[in-house]
């Protein structure tokens, strides 16, 4: 087996995540030795945060690498790793890494038959593909999945990128993945819906508005207990259905954000419900005030 120290690193697949973390494991003393990327912005993204590295095809890259990192779409993960194997290009000792939040190493099974150490290492936090996200690599937790003989390489590798390694059972990825989009994506989703409302009153920078009020909400969630409702406010968790009635009446012309407001309305309403926040009655209201088309 390849000594994790010091390892020949392959990047396939040069978007934002792929480029950015080989850039860390050279920094680490790691030597990449190819990249592959089709796109200009690929091409670009090599050049600047790998400089000197040489764009190759995916199975030059993988021919080359002791590591070879997978940084491509989740859903083409099991063909080319597929693909690879019927053309003979993996070979045993070779350690094989994928970023794909949503699988464990279930995904590379066709490399792993060829003798190829599977690791499954998903940095959660979101790549511009710069070099300012570097030094967010030094805050991000990273979630490991491994046979336990390899958990530690997947986990060293982690530290030596400057990241905290969470290990994740194969079977808790999809989970996992589900969490971290709902939490981050989700947020943008409603940050914007929220920011275009604002604008639509005149409102030049909404994200002025919105910044203090939403960062302090999502600040002091996250330092809360799982499951506790201590951060909620506003009118669903003072049982205020008449708000909450205005608030779908105003939106009338803003389907889809009047359709996710109804939503988290209703899941609020959940959570205040079972943390006392509100009793029966008032949730009853809400629910009904919530249901009317």
């Amino acid at each position: 087996m390849a000594d994790p120290s010091r390892l020949n690193v392959g990047v396939v697949g040069a978007g934002r995540v792929g480029t950015v973390l080989g850039a860390a494991l050279r920094e680490a003393g790691h030597s990449v030795v190819g990249a592959s990327g089709v796109s200009a912005e690929s091409v670009s993204r090599i050049e600047t945060l790998l400089p000197g590295v040489p764009v190759m095809t995916p199975d030059e890259v993988v021919r080359a690498a002791d590591l070879v990192l997978l940084t491509i779409p989740d859903d083409a993960i099991a063909g080319l790793c597929s693909g690879l194997a019927e053309l003979g290009m993996w070979r045993a000792g070779q350690i094989v890494v994928h970023t794909a939040g949503r699988y464990g190493i279930g995904v590379l099974a066709d490399a792993a038959a060829a003798g190829v150490l599977p690791l499954a290492i998903h940095p959660a936090m979101t790549f511009t593909g710069t070099s300012l996200d570097r030094a967010r690599l030094s805050e991000a937790v990273f979630a490991v999945t491994a046979a336990a003989p390899l958990l530690p390489i997947a986990q060293a590798l982690v530290v030596e990128m400057g990241g905290e390694p969470i290990v994740i059972a194969e079977g808790d990825r999809a989970v996992y993945h589900a969490a971290l989009v709902h939490g981050a994506n989700h947020a943008v989703t409603l940050a914007a819906q929220s920011a275009a409302a604002l604008s639509r009153l005149g409102i030049e920078e909404p994200g002025r508005v919105l910044r203090p009020l939403v960062e302090a909400s999502i600040g002091n969630a996250l330092g809360d207990a799982p499951g506790s409702v201590a951060s909620l406010t506003g009118p669903v968790v003072r049982g205020d259905a008449g708000t909450v009635a205005a608030h779908l009446e105003a939106l009338a012309n803003q389907p889809e954000t009047r359709a996710t407001y109804r939503a988290m309305a209703l899941a609020t309403a959940d959570l205040a419900l079972a943390g006392g926040r509100i009793g029966p009655a008032q949730y009853a209201d809400l629910v009904a005030t919530l249901g009317l088309e």
